[in-house]
């Protein structure tokens, strides 16, 4: 099977769409700042954001791995078991970031904020998603998920700035 990164790079439309409004670019992969996980599993920086914030691969093997997400503000969370779990919830749910409660009712009052941006929003998804060969979850599922993945899993997943020793806080709390 081709590696999502693989197929990421070579559909633009799908590139185009988790650049923005997914917010995540395959060439921002640096952190700029010393981490490391608390458990001294592996830590591997493969994409970014925008606002300087970076998305890593945790432990060993490939696209599988546990996915944590470190913003440029201290602020930390477990966010996909695997690289297809993310990109889906790019697609799905690309205001992930700003979910606090996990609610139906706040994914769609942030969905109609950025349909009222984008109305081409659910097309553009739509063919990101045929292009990179992915079924979508529902928002309900997705952030339901990443509830679960955050809150729950993720607490085996401590981020640390290395040169203080400090631990970078949870984004979300349960």
């Amino acid at each position: 099977m081709e590696s999502l990164i693989a197929a990421i790079r070579e559909q633009e439309e799908a590139a185009r769409f988790l650049a923005w409004p997914g917010d995540f670019d395959l060439d921002l992969g640096d952190h700029g700042e010393e981490v490391h996980l608390a458990s001294g599993a592996a830590l591997e920086g493969f994409a970014g954001d925008g606002a300087g914030g970076t998305f890593f691969f945790c432990g060993e093997g490939g696209e599988e791995r546990p996915i944590l997400y470190a913003d440029s503000e201290g602020g930390s969370a477990l966010v996909a078991i695997g690289l297809h779990e993310l990109v889906r919830l790019l697609l799905v749910v690309p205001w992930w970031r700003a979910c606090q409660a996990f609610t139906e009712e706040e994914g769609h009052r942030l969905e109609a904020e950025y349909l009222e941006d984008m109305p081409g929003l659910s097309a553009s998804r739509d063919r990101a998603a045929e292009a990179l060969g992915l079924d979508l979850p529902g928002q309900t599922e997705a952030l339901t998920r990443l509830k679960e993945v955050a809150t729950r899993l993720g607490r085996d997943f401590v981020l640390i700035f290395t040169p203080e020793g400090h631990s970078y806080d949870p984004l979300f709390t349960a």
